[in-house]
Parts: C-alpha cells; sequence; structure tokens
C-alpha cells in the first residue's frame, strides 16, 4: 500500500535531554503519519477495532479456527462481487444486477449439471461465458447507448430475476456435482507429516508474507526512484511488521483447523491480479481517469466507452464467479438466492473508501470493506442479535464510513 505523504523525521534530542524523548518522538511521528493518511488506513484500523471488540465481548468465539474459516466462506461471494463493483465505482457507474445475476448463474449452473448431467468444469467455463456475456450486453447500452448504469442495471435486476424463476420454475434445485461443491466448501487437501497443522496452509502463509514485504520494499524502492514522498522508515517497518502479524495469524488459525478454503486461494489469485491491473495497468489508470475526470480523460486519448464496456464485462464475469461459489457452498440453486447482494457489495467498495464521484478506491479497499461488513454479521450472529438491529447497525456503519469520507476530504480540501 502506497502513500502520498511524507511525515518529517523528528529532530535529534538536544544533549542532556532524558532518553524517553526518542520514544515520544516516535510515537509522535507514528501518530502524526496515521492522521496524515487517515483516509488510507482508517477502515484498516476500523476493522482492527471491529475484530477486537467482537473477540471481547464473544469470549474469543469470533476467533475460534473454525469460526475464522466459516468467515471466509460465508463471505466469499460478497468479497469477489465487492472487487468488481469498486472497479465499476472508480469508473463512476454502479450496477444494481449482480444480486440477481449471480442468482441466474446458479440457477443455469444447476440446470446444466444436475438436469442435463453437464460436466462440472464445463459447466463452470459456459457459466463465465453466460455471466460476461451479460455484463457486456449491459456495459453495451451503458457506453454505446448513453443510457445511465443506474437504470441499464436497475432493468438487469428485474430481468435475471425474472430469468432465475423461469429457470428454476420457482423450485429449489440441487445437490450439485462433488467437484463444484468443492468450490464453495471445499478445502486444501492434507500433505506432509502430522505437525498438528495444515502443512499445505503454512507454506502459503510464508509464501504470501515473503511475497507481501517484497510488493511493499519495491513499491517503496519505486516510489523514491520516482521522487515520490514515501512513509518515513521507522513507520513503514512498522507496517511490514504488523502486515507480518497480520497474515501469520490469519495463517495459523485457518492451519489448526482444516486448513486453507478453496475458495479462498481463488479470492487471493484475484486480490493479486486486480490489485496490479488497478495499479500498474494502462486499463486500471484509464479507469481511474475516467471516473476522475472524464472530459480530461478524453482530451488525453482515453477511449472511455470501451473502458466502460470491459468494466461491465468483466462485472459480469465476476458476478459469475460469486453465483456459482454461492451455489456450490449451499449446494443448491434457489429462486430466491443473491437478494440484497448488490447492497452488500456497494456498501463493501464505499466502506472500502470508494467516492460517490467516482476516481477514488483500491481493490484491497474493497476487501477491508467486506471484511468490516462480514464481522459485522458473524459477531452478532454469534451475539444473537435479531436481523431487524443487524440491518440498522450495518446501516449506520455505511453512513458513518461515507460520512467519515466526506469529512476527511473536506478537512484535505480547507
Amino acid at each position: 500500500m502506497s502513500t502520498d505523504v511524507t511525515a518529517k523525521s523528528p529532530a535529534p534530542a538536544p544533549p542532556g535531554k532524558s532518553g524517553g524523548s526518542a520514544g515520544g518522538g516516535l510515537l509522535q511521528l507514528v501518530l502524526d503519519g496515521l492522521r496524515r493518511n487517515m483516509r488510507q488506513y482508517g477502515m484498516l484500523i476500523a476493522l482492527g477495532l471491529i475484530v477486537a471488540l467482537f473477540a471481547v465481548w464473544t469470549d474469543g468465539d469470533l476467533l475460534l479456527p473454525r469460526n475464522v474459516s466459516n468467515l471466509v466462506l460465508q463471505n466469499s461471494y460478497i468479497l469477489i462481487l465487492a472487487i468488481g463493483m469498486m472497479l465499476v465505482i472508480i469508473a463512476g457507474h454502479i450496477d444494481l444486477s449482480v444480486g440477481s445475476l449471480t442468482a441466474f448463474v446458479g440457477a443455469f449452473a444447476a440446470v446444466l449439471t444436475v438436469q442435463h448431467d453437464v460436466p462440472w468444469p464445463v459447466a463452470v467455463v459456459l457459466c463465465l461465458l453466460i455471466g460476461a456475456v451479460a455484463g457486456a450486453v449491459q456495459g453495451f447500452f451503458i457506453a454505446y447507448g448513453g443510457i445511465p448504469s443506474f437504470i441499464v442495471t436497475l432493468a438487469g435486476m428485474l430481468i435475471f430475476r425474472g430469468l432465475t424463476e423461469i429457470l428454476l420454475e420457482g423450485q429449489t434445485l440441487g445437490p450439485f456435482p462433488d467437484g463444484l461443491q468443492k468450490m464453495g466448501n471445499g478445502f486444501l487437501p492434507e500433505t506432509g507429516p502430522d505437525t498438528n497443522y495444515h502443512n499445505l496452509t503454512l507454506l502459503l502463509g510464508i509464501a504470501l508474507i515473503v511475497f507481501a514485504v517484497l510488493q511493499e520494499v519495491r513499491d517503496r524502492k519505486r516510489q523514491q526512484e520516482f521522487s515520490l514522498e514515501v512513509l518515513p522508515r521507522n513507520i513503514f517497518l512498522l507496517k511490514l511488521v504488523a502486515i507480518v502479524a497480520a497474515i501469520l495469524v490469519v495463517t495459523m488459525l485457518l492451519a489448526s483447523y482444516k486448513g486453507a478454503p478453496i475458495i479462498l486461494l481463488v479470492l487471493g489469485v484475484l486480490v493479486v491480479g486486480y490489485g496490479y491491473l488497478m495499479r500498474n495497468a494502462v486499463f486500471g489508470r484509464h479507469i481511474y481517469a475516467i471516473g476522475g475526470n472524464l472530459p480530461a480523460a478524453k482530451l488525453s486519448g482515453v477511449r472511455d466507452k470501451k473502458v466502460t464496456f470491459l468494466v461491465f464485462l468483466n462485472m459480469g464475469a465476476l458476478a459469475a464467479l460469486a453465483g456459482m461459489a454461492i451455489a456450490a457452498r449451499l449446494n443448491a440453486a434457489s429462486p430466491k438466492a443473491g437478494l440484497n447482494y448488490e447492497l452488500e457489495a456497494i456498501a463493501s467498495a464505499f466502506i472500502g473508501g470508494a467516492s460517490m464521484s467516482g476516481g477514488v478506491g483500491t481493490v484491497l479497499g474493497a476487501i477491508i470493506g467486506g471484511l468490516v461488513l462480514g464481522v459485522l454479521n458473524n459477531g452478532m450472529n454469534l451475539l444473537s442479535v435479531g436481523s431487524d438491529w443487524q440491518q440498522v447497525i450495518k446501516g449506520m456503519a455505511l453512513l458513518a464510513a461515507v460520512g467519515f469520507d466526506v469529512w476527511n476530504k473536506r478537512k484535505v480540501g480547507s
């Protein structure tokens, strides 16, 4: 994660002063860095506080290995949708159809595999194609037809919900083949000697730590080469320690149960791939450009219609992937599947730092926003909070996140 602000190093303590001033100076440096980068780290800090609070309120049940594993499985589809929705919002649009599209794809997968005995790998490919085509059709009307995305995707929400009812004839259809079920419920296989931990998960955790540290160091060096401002060394080292600690804790928790879920690997690939796309690829910069300032992007030669079309095509493919993941987890396709998924994906993006005006947001922010909602849902379920109050609390969390973003913009502007 990069930053745009550099905090100045504190002046050396004058001779004769107590040695405690060095520690105080470092603390002040950290606080200054956090204050100046609150937009970037605010939701990450909030996620940590929410986890800590619910861990205390549930007497540690939130952080039990089995519950952490269930937390990943239960929220995987929302995290997948949140990645695509973040790109849509950065481009200055919205997509209300993703919940209905996930239900339609799940129903299509059930019809293929259960009623027509299509091999599940073939069904997965066909479902991804169906989702991509659905997104492309909506993207065509938005990009080349000039119809607002709100209207097009609202129509898509109604159309795909109706098609789901038609495909399933109002009934639940299942079960899915074992191979497809593992996509939503499966874990990595056991390998190696008996260590009381899942060895493959431990190896993957170590590899992820090495990758994350190298990526952070590489990004810092690249910023320094281009004379960009970077975090002070002390804060940067603290950031690395926090990243390593977080990955290590999650790895140990997963490894002490059944290991890493297969869907978590899929999510990891998506986060790395889309993170690189938005940070380093020309296409990602064009998405930020058309969302941040469309007239300027056009004058700079950005093909805004093509970019918008591809953003919605991508959203359709990710919605298809999420639809198969949730159907595989439930082991059935239901006409009522996908209800309010679009709202949770949109909320995840905004909680994760997206801006209503477009041009702002990160893939990692979408994941953090989705995890905030996921931890809230899981923690409140453990505390037996009613569904009515859960909706109220999640609505307040969304309002607080967007309000914080507005306040932070005004503060920076002043």
